[in-house]
């Protein structure tokens, strides 16, 4: 079964929990294979049990379709609104609220953020690190990558 069977097949809710686990199974399997911390993630540090993880548009989908997490769309009101992830909150990073907006947010909660390509969500994450949120999942490829693969987008 394809991405496109698998994102077809399942509730937005269901995809959304899919992301999640995807993500912390890259995460574990990635933590098993080096003890070195990642210098592209200098913030991960900064709170003891912290994790953040890039994961594919694939581990993406089954993590959503899953467990429950958050989808977090990092992209202009404008972006978002042309199309977005279902189930999908926005808070633009390029936006001068952004640190306050999220801090609102519940740090303990699995996040999968998401951008247009996966350069402002990677961004995103390691601002979220820093604010103590501790469990992170960067969506590669973002929305560009999503379609590719098949899946949808919604539209408010």
């Amino acid at each position: 079964m394809g991405i496109s069977d698998t994102l077809r097949g399942v509730t937005s809710r269901a995809r959304a929990a899919a992301l999640a686990l995807a993500a912390s199974l890259a995460v574990a399997a990635l933590a098993g294979c080096s003890s070195a911390a990642d210098p592209a993630r200098p913030s991960d540090a900064a709170v003891a049990g912290a994790s953040a993880s890039d994961v594919s548009v694939s581990a993406a989908a089954d993590v959503i379709a899953q467990r429950d997490v958050v989808v977090l769309d990092v992209r202009t009101p404008a972006e978002f609104a042309s199309g977005h992830l279902a189930d999908a909150i926005n808070i633009d990073v390029s936006g001068s609220t952004f640190d306050d907006e999220v801090a609102a947010l519940s740090p303990d909660a699995t996040y999968v953020v998401y951008c247009r390509s996966g350069n402002r969500s990677a961004a995103a994450v390691d601002r979220m690190l820093d604010l103590g949120f501790t469990d992170l999942h960067n969506m590669t490829g973002g929305v560009l990558d999503w379609e590719a693969a098949g899946g949808e987008l919604v539209t408010s």
